[in-house]
């Protein structure tokens, strides 16, 4: 890898740097399974917690589980769970980690993809086709997941 380590001073190069996207689509996809799972499991735990009234608005819940847990988990790491077991991090258009401000952003945009079926077919379309392979709230806020430097 050319690029510094760490800090990145800008996002690495696709062409020049092509280490850093090396099989991140596929990272994140199953990242995403790992994520999705782990979200699951926290809104069943939940459930009983509620009297059980959470069933009638189980849904609504997974996706509130969901948005806390990738904005705290972005916002402390620049990656859920699932990202770090597949070495991979979300980084900003100069090459820093995720703040919570940026973490959240990016987590409602992810949200908002996730709620409207097409936005989530054109962000995967655009993983599995851009050069950095950035989802549409990523090309929106100029971030991207790269393989963890180091």
């Amino acid at each position: 890898m050319t690029a510094p380590i760490t800090p990145l001073t800008a996002l690495p190069d696709p062409e020049v740097d092509a280490e850093f996207y090396a099989g991140v689509p596929f990272k994140r996809a199953f990242a995403w399974a790992v994520d999705a799972t782990l979200i699951l499991i926290a809104a069943v735990l939940i459930v009983p917690f509620t009297a059980f009234t959470a069933l009638f608005f189980f849904p609504v819940l997974i996706v509130m589980v969901g948005f806390t847990y990738r904005w705290f988990t972005i916002a402390s790491g620049s990656a859920t769970l699932g990202m770090r077991l597949m070495g991979i991090e979300l980084r900003d258009h100069t090459g820093a980690r995720l703040n919570g401000t940026l973490a959240l952003l990016h987590t409602l945009g992810y949200t908002m993809s996730v709620v409207t079926l097409p936005l989530q077919l054109i962000s995967m379309g655009m993983m599995a086709l851009t050069p950095r392979g950035q989802g549409l709230s990523d090309t929106l806020l100029g971030t991207t997941a790269i393989n963890r430097p180091g």
